[in-house]
């Protein structure tokens, strides 16, 4: 019988808080293994442009950054395999993860599988995502300088988000497809300071996305939606889309594991990055609490590189 490797540290994901993470394990000898079921960099690497990450004084693709990232970690000895963990579950001192290569033992695993942005999943959603269509504020508004804008969503992220885009923006239109969710506080900020330059209209669907060529590339022109209240369809005018309905975090894998979660799905965490589980941590956009940015994702990935290996010299 074949013994089963044991791997010092598997890190699910390989965006960048797990890509972070490997360049400082592997540089102190720490063998990890990383297992990807998308593309390395994560979400970045789908993002035209980066403009805010330090370092990059005129911004980088985000493709580009995401590469480099996965370049620097090859370099150092990381592993990255495209494949899936379907479910973990300790056993002792070792972690068995599933996999679509089988099982995959280790002594720690570091659980970096970020977040998805929800979709409306309207027509045209898709087709303009980057070139009109955005999940991020923080990450796009700046492009939008003295231009119109349409946000959809009426829960907390939204109002902030959208007060966020005023810096920016000319006007916003926010269609709120029933009534607030947000916080009567943020509502009434929102109702009282900004509302030279941003139109609600409650009780509005966003039905399709729709764009046209601008400077020789498609991108979008008009948001269509149904007054829900006359039935009637009306449209606006945008020069993009900022959707706010929520974050879906990548970790349906760990909902019949010991791992703890909250109602939505976010790995609990404790002060050094740890899980309820000894030996599995958590970093980035799947963590409850995190920021959402490459810079603090980056962060936590080198964290609990630290944290990890205190961990294995304490159980090697």
């Amino acid at each position: 019988m074949t013994d089963v490797k044991v791997h010092d540290l598997v890190i699910v994901g390989a965006g960048p808080a797990a890509l972070s993470c490997a360049i400082y394990t592997t540089r102190e000898d720490i063998e990890t293994l990383l297992y990807e079921k998308a593309v390395p960099g994560g979400l970045i690497s789908t993002t035209d442009w980066v403009d805010n990450y330090p370092g990059f004084p005129d911004g980088i693709e985000g493709l580009t950054l995401g590469d480099n990232m996965r370049k620097q970690a090859e370099r150092f000895g990381a592993v990255i395999e495209l494949g899936e963990v379907m479910g973990l579950k300790k056993e002792g001192d070792i972690i068995r993860l599933d996999t679509t290569d089988g099982e995959v033992q280790a002594r720690a695993v570091l659980i970096a599988t970020g977040s998805g942005y929800k979709k409306i999943g309207v027509p045209g959603e898709d087709t303009y995502y980057a070139r009109g269509v955005h999940y991020c504020a923080t990450c796009d508004g700046a492009f939008y300088r003295d231009k119109r804008l349409v946000v959809v969503g009426g829960g907390n992220s939204a109002v902030q988000e959208a007060m966020f885009l005023t810096r920016f923006a000319s006007h916003i239109d926010m269609l709120v497809r029933s009534d607030f969710r947000a916080s009567d506080v943020l509502v009434k900020e929102l109702e009282e300071k900004h509302r030279d330059k941003i139109t609600v209209h409650k009780g509005v669907t966003t039905d399709e996305i729709l764009g046209g060529d601008i400077d020789g590339m498609q991108k979008v022109t008009k948001v269509v939606g149904t007054d829900k209240a006359t039935g009637k369809k009306v449209e606006f005018e945008t020069d993009g889309v900022f959707v706010f309905v929520g974050l879906q975090p990548n970790t349906e894998f760990l909902k019949n594991t010991d791992v703890k979660l909250d109602e939505i799905g976010l790995v609990m965490s404790g002060e050094k990055l740890t899980t309820n589980v000894p030996g599995i941590y958590v970093a980035g956009d799947c963590r409850h609490d995190a920021t959402l940015q490459i810079a603090t994702a980056v962060g936590e990935g080198a964290s609990a590189a630290l944290y990890i290996r205190e961990f294995l010299e304490g159980h090697l």
